[in-house]
This record gives C-alpha cells, structure tokens and sequence, in this order.
C-alpha cells in the first residue's frame, strides 16, 4: 500500500485519478436524470445492456481510482463496486422522480454486472500484458 501512495502526490491522486472517476458517476447520474431517455439500440432488454456498459465504465474509473488509492486488488474491486452500486441506487431512486423513466431492481442488477465486471477485465488486461 505505501509504495503506491509514496510514488503520488495527493493532488496527482485526486486529479489523475479520482476527478475522472467522480466526473464519470456524475454524468451517469446526469444522464439518468433526463426524462424520457430512451436507448440508443431498440431490442428486447437494450436497455440492460446499456445499463451494463455504463456501469462497466464507470467501475474502470472506481477501480482505477481505488487501486492508484493504495489497497490491494481484491480489497480495491469490492470498494470500487460498493462505490458503483451506490451511484447506481442513487440513479435508480432519482429516477422513480423524473417523468417518463422507473425506477428498476433489474436495472440496479445490469449496474452491478457491469460494475463487477470491470475489475476482472483489468486484471484479464494485465495479465496479457504480462505475458
């Protein structure tokens, strides 16, 4: 944990790293906030898969961004997702007040699955690059 920090100023962690993380869950909820939105793919459950991708961005930021924090791996991806869901069920609660859109359990479980999934691709990504 100290080696990471030591090798970061606070101000390098906090603009390189948590600024975009945070400016990220603020446009998920920003855009979760737009009544009326619609996904931009029409099929059964496109909207899921939205809610999959989104989130998966949003979990490489927090994950990014916990990681660069110092702890290790496993303790960084449960932090990073717990972060994520949050944001997620505070999207889904502010939605239940904005006309035209719901507030969904399906969709805060697509959140989750994209969340979860963001640090195995990291580590899916490092470990090829380690090979």
């Amino acid at each position: 944990m100290g080696s990471r920090m030591a090798k970061r100023s606070i101000s390098q962690l906090l603009l390189g790293f948590w600024l975009p993380a945070v400016l990220c869950a603020a446009l998920v909820l920003f855009v979760g906030s737009r009544p009326n939105l619609k996904p931009p793919l029409s099929f059964t459950n496109s909207d899921k898969l939205a809610h999959i991708a989104e989130y998966m961005v949003l979990g490489l930021m927090l994950t990014r961004a916990v990681r660069a924090s110092g702890p290790a791996p496993l303790p960084a991806a449960l932090i990073a997702v717990s972060l994520g869901i949050l944001v997620g069920t505070t999207d889904e609660l502010t939605q239940a007040h904005v006309p035209g859109r719901s507030c969904s359990g399906f969709d805060l479980l697509a959140d989750a699955i994209g969340l979860a999934l963001a640090p195995l691709a990291i580590r899916a990504f490092t470990r090829a690059r380690e090979a």
